[in-house]
């Protein structure tokens, strides 16, 4: 696939009117190597979660359980943490909260206090506090800890830092480190992004992987161990509750089960198939949409041409979506935004509207879009426009800030990971599960 792309590149001169069709082009060719999922109302993926309860918690049983946990990791209508209560054969002693908390109520960024849960009493150590890793003093009764989050399938998105650096405590405390495994919302055939630089690791950002990386958490955690992405991990005892019935062509409407909110500002898969692009955003004076009804779909500031722009994103004919202008008011959401951007002000934004999930390429969609509303946005604003730390950090490397100020095409933005791509997809190969 990648040889074929990087053909069609060295081959044909694109021109700037030639990126949605080239973008285009590449989906179909994606679709085309992964085939189409079967109908959502006749596929069910059974994941991690569901395969350990319906096994009576086997490879639990006697164990003394940390979980690592939030509101998504359920098995229908139960909570994973309700089913571990409820086993005569698991003594569950502690929770482990990522970012936005055990219940997911928290927005984005702010601390996660720990403390006992106050509805069934159980210890809850915060992992988005003061540490982000447990505490040795926390693991000394535990004989195992298990990980069960729902992630999005974008190296930014932090519960995948959380899970590394959990495997990590585990690892030098001597215990095993268990991890139900959960569908990729995205998929697990489309791989795209720059490929992180090191020297920008952090914790929106730990390992050299693409910003979609086409990875379960299963099989991402194998790999984090496997090629050394962190250190003291030679000898974790790591096992992976794989799923029953994922396949790597499947998006999620594909897998049957239901979407919970993973944070508050994913409330629903189309928000969390765009946000891989649209996140850069946040490395931006701009508002990505937090405080409006549509998060990571709604883009604009007070000053922005956003009809220009979105007359020209949809003369580029990029595949899967259209855009809109409207005018919308940032407001103060508790739990979900209480100071978003330009609050309470009228702003001028652009509406992403998904009309084919299967064929939308986040990363060049969301490149595009950050282009167009740069370029459309006025001289005063353009000198302030990027916050160049953070959006280094977003996107893995400087090359994306310098690139824009440059005034790089989207295309030639997006063909400049091509080689990177292709040698983690060569990479990663070794670690997946799933067909």
């Amino acid at each position: 696939m990648n040889q074929i792309i990087s053909l069609l590149i060295s081959k044909w001169s694109v021109t700037p009117t030639r990126f949605g069709v080239l973008v285009v082009l590449v989906a179909t060719l994606f679709s085309a190597c992964a085939e189409r999922a079967d109908d959502p109302n006749v596929a069910f993926v059974e994941t991690g979660a569901r395969i350990l309860v319906d096994g009576g918690f086997e490879p639990l049983r006697g164990k003394r359980v940390g979980l690592i946990t939030n509101q998504s990791a359920r098995v229908d209508s139960v909570h994973l943490i309700d089913a571990l209560l409820s086993s005569p054969d698991v003594e569950l002693l502690a929770l482990f909260g990522p970012e936005h908390g055990i219940r997911g109520d928290v927005e984005d960024g702010a601390a996660i206090k720990s403390g006992a849960d106050s509805i069934m009493g159980i210890p809850v150590y915060s992992l988005y506090g003061s540490t982000r890793a447990p505490e040795p003093e926390t693991l000394e009764n535990l004989d195992v800890i298990v990980f069960d989050i729902q992630d999005v399938g974008a190296r930014f998105y932090t519960f995948i830092s959380t899970m590394g650096y959990s495997m990590q405590a585990a690892a030098r405390a001597g215990i095993p480190f268990m991890v139900l495994d959960r569908p990729n919302p995205l998929g697990g055939t489309r791989i795209d992004g720059f490929v992180l630089d090191t020297l920008h690791q952090s914790f929106v950002g730990l390992y050299p992987i693409p910003v979609q990386h086409g990875m379960t958490v299963g099989e991402l955690a194998t790999m984090i161990k496997g090629e050394s992405f962190l250190e003291d991990l030679e000898d974790l005892d790591l096992v992976i509750i794989g799923m029953k019935g994922w396949r790597r062509k499947m998006i999620w409407p594909d897998t049957g089960l239901p979407w919970t909110p993973t944070s508050p500002n994913i409330p629903n898969f189309e928000t969390a198939l765009v946000y891989p692009g649209m996140c850069f955003f946040e490395g931006t004076v701009v508002s990505e949409g937090r405080g409006t009804d549509a998060p990571f779909l709604t883009i604009g500031a007070p000053w922005l041409d956003a009809l220009r722009a979105a007359r020209e994103l949809n003369t580029m004919g990029l595949p899967g979506v259209r855009f809109s202008a409207e005018d919308v008011r940032p407001r103060s959401i508790p739990g979900v935004s209480d100071s978003p951007k330009f609050e309470d002000e009228a702003i001028h934004a652009i509406r992403v509207h998904l009309t084919n999930p299967r064929s939308y390429a986040p990363l060049p969609t969301g490149i595009a879009v950050l282009s167009a509303v740069y370029r459309f946005s006025p001289d005063a604003e353009r000198a302030s426009f990027f916050k160049p730390r953070w959006l280094s950090l977003l996107a893995g490397t400087d090359r994306l800030h310098e690139a824009l100020l440059r005034g790089d095409p989207p295309m030639d933005i997006t063909m400049s990971w091509t080689e990177e791509v292709a040698a983690f997809g060569a990479r990663r190969k070794r670690y997946l599960r799933y067909d």
